[in-house]
């Protein structure tokens, strides 16, 4: 997997300000979510985006209403209800393995 490092680098800035992994790549009839995890009570749904150069758009352009729509399909999928708090966000990295910018935010249609 070619963003591999940078959902490895998101995983890690997570858990380093206290989210509870509760899974990875978790495939849903509507398509993946990244990381899944918890903050206290909230399940949160992370998207991670990389790019080396913004030759191609940067990370938070990938994000499109789209890709937004099937995230949250997939979070209430993943809960079977939707009488829990949840909240999608982002984990957009810019750059290499050796050099990188990372920046977390809430991810809103």
């Amino acid at each position: 997997m070619k963003g591999a490092w940078a959902e490895a680098l998101a995983r890690k800035h997570l858990l380093a300000k206290g989210y509870v992994l509760l899974g990875q790549n978790k495939r849903t009839p509507f398509g993946e979510i990244d990381l899944w995890m918890q903050d206290g009570p909230t399940y949160v749904a992370i998207e991670v985006k990389q790019r080396r150069s913004n030759a191609f758009g940067t990370p938070l352009e990938a994000l499109t209403p789209t890709k937004y729509e099937r995230i949250y399909k997939s979070v209430l999928y993943l809960l079977g209800r939707d009488d829990v708090p949840v909240r999608l966000e982002a984990v957009l990295v810019y750059g290499t393995p050796r050099q990188f910018r990372l920046e977390h935010l809430p991810l809103e249609p």
